[in-house]
């Protein structure tokens, strides 16, 4: 058992479809523009020129005023209506645009303040940079200068410390302190 399917393609009805259409539309609407007469159409391009390309001179008694400011300005769309109050309020309060509730926050274990759990805790960062400011300063009193630095690894000895094998050779900085819990020794 054959059977035989015949599909018709769309596109030469819907050209013949375009086709009246247009004729339609030049036979009821374009006599009424040009007089009777048919104007030959095609693409049309619109262009916005700048105000300083020379303009043909339509009166000459005008004065011989330079063309100000405001007429080289392409004037842009201003709102119609005025935006109520409560559509502003809407806009602004938007759930959005509002400040989210941090859900990642957690105990810092060395000062007990509290953090972000990926970022480093404010009250012992601020620590760790006044001890770090003190040990540059030992190394410039005993240096004398960013310039006489040697090129070697430098160590910090707190107070009870003493320098290992490991140490030969490098520089070593002393602190009169006891060392911070969160100053490791390597």
């Amino acid at each position: 058992m054959a059977a035989l399917v015949v599909v018709f393609s769309p596109l030469p009805r819907l050209r013949g479809l375009l086709q009246r259409c247009w004729g339609r539309l030049e036979r009821g609407l374009l006599p009424g523009f040009s007089g009777g007469q048919n104007l030959p159409w095609g693409p049309a391009l619109a262009v916005q020129a700048p105000a300083f390309l020379p303009q043909p001179v339509n009166d000459t008694s005008e004065s011989n005023e330079a063309p100000g400011l405001l007429d080289s300005i392409l004037w842009m769309a201003a709102p119609k209506k005025r935006r109520t109050i409560e559509v502003n309020r809407c806009r602004r309060r938007n759930p959005n645009k509002l400040i989210k509730v941090k859900r990642n926050i957690d105990v810092c274990p060395e000062c007990g303040n509290l953090k972000q759990k990926h970022v480093l805790c404010g009250y012992c960062y601020a620590k760790v940079k006044a001890e770090t400011r003190l040990i540059r300063m030992e190394i410039h009193k005993k240096e004398g200068g960013p310039f006489n630095a040697p090129t070697v690894e430098t160590v910090v000895l707190y107070d009870g410390e003493k320098p290992t094998e490991k140490d030969e050779g490098k520089r070593i900085i002393e602190r009169a302190r006891k060392r911070p819990s969160w100053f490791v020794q390597n």
